[in-house]
């Protein structure tokens, strides 16, 4: 996963990843916030989930130790990343600041 998460995050829209777990509650809440935020912004983003449970080296490249953790980046740069589940009106915000 790591050259073709790598070849993603490389992207000059923003790239929303959405680190999460199939057992996390908060992260099955975040899930359709995130839909929402694609389907209204389109093209202008990208929005990836990444199961830390699948890919825990790539979780620990980036020390996700919570979930759901935000990060967002743009030509391969981290932007930003937070833990905790995100409103809709917080995502557009950060997405704003990077588009």
């Amino acid at each position: 996963m790591k050259g073709n998460f790598d070849t993603i995050i490389n992207d000059n829209r923003p790239v929303i990843i959405d680190f999460y777990a199939s057992w996390c509650g908060p992260c099955k809440v975040q899930s359709p916030i995130l839909k929402e935020v694609s389907d209204e912004m389109g093209d202008k983003i990208r929005v990836i989930k990444i199961d830390v449970d699948q890919n825990q080296q790539l979780a620990g490249r980036y020390n996700i130790q919570g979930v759901p953790t935000i990060a967002v980046f743009k030509n391969g740069e981290l932007k930003y990343r937070q833990a905790g589940v995100h409103s809709k009106a917080q995502i557009v915000n950060v997405l704003n600041s990077h588009i």
